[in-house]
């Protein structure tokens, strides 16, 4: 099977983006699932429910998410009741939401989700590493196929995640920073990585912000709003190749692709 992950969201011109170049991607890459990351989909940060329908209704299979998820009030209530959205699995006991979960492509291949927040340059929440462990344990082999989001900003603890599964897990893909990586590769023995899959977004920007904006905050140091940019927008992310009865990896490839108005 072939599942299709892409990278962060960003705003109105990355759900325009994703929902106009998505058939041709499914069709092109043979994908049987589709994972997006959609922490940043309601005006760059945050899910509003009706932007989370959106992406679902145009082919998306499971919304991983982030440090952002919060940012719309409504989502408390309604992450409880749409099972397709995850949050990360290491907030604390008793957050709205589950952080993984089992799901089915139209061929019937099982295949759990997992969505796990790093800590490192970001806010102390538990640990992802033991979280995961927690995870595979609790899972008990339902399934050999595990597809894992590592939201996080360092790079290294990205890859600690990636080697801390190999040879547990079919793939360990990083999001959150926006900017694609180029070390995509398959670690011994077939658990398919890569550090971040970049953004779904306006690639004339600064991840995703109107950069005059973004240049605004580093040169004065004073609090700026952001907004969204516009323009030529980028859908990033990777599709990942896996053997579906042993759960193994066998290829990795990123995409890029460009959208010049959604």
């Amino acid at each position: 099977m072939n599942l299709l992950f892409l990278g962060d969201i960003v705003g109105k011109p990355g759900r325009l983006a994703v929902r106009a170049l998505l058939p041709k991607l499914i069709h092109r890459e043979q994908a049987s699932f589709v994972v997006a990351n959609c922490e940043n989909i309601s005006g760059g940060a945050g899910v509003a429910p009706e932007n989370c329908r959106e992406l679902l209704d145009a082919g998306i299979d499971v919304l991983t998410s982030g440090n952002h998820i919060w940012r719309k009030r409504e989502i408390v209530d309604y992450i409880d009741h749409e099972p397709r959205l995850l949050r990360p699995a290491n907030f604390p006991p008793g957050t709205p939401g589950v952080g993984w979960r089992c799901f089915r492509t139209p061929d019937g291949t099982s295949v759990a989700v997992v969505n796990l927040i790093g800590r490192v340059f970001m806010d102390a929440l538990d640990c992802p590493f033991q979280a995961a462990d927690g995870i595979l344990a609790s899972l008990g082999g339902r399934t050999p196929v595990v597809f894992v989001d590592m939201h996080a900003e360092a790079t290294s603890e990205k890859g600690a995640m990636g080697w801390h599964l190999a040879g547990r897990v079919s793939a360990v893909v990083g999001s959150h920073t926006h900017v694609q990586t180029s070390d995509d590769r398959v670690l011994e023995p077939g658990t398919a990585f890569l550090t971040d899959a970049g953004m779904c977004g306006p690639i004339d920007s600064v991840i995703g912000v109107k950069r005059e904006l973004a240049i605004r905050r580093f040169v004065t140091h004073l609090p700026t709003a952001f907004e969204t940019a516009t323009g030529r927008t980028a859908v990033q992310g990777a599709v990942v190749s896996i053997d579906a009865a042993s759960g193994r990896a066998t290829a990795i490839k990123r995409i890029q692709e460009y959208v010049d108005r959604p």
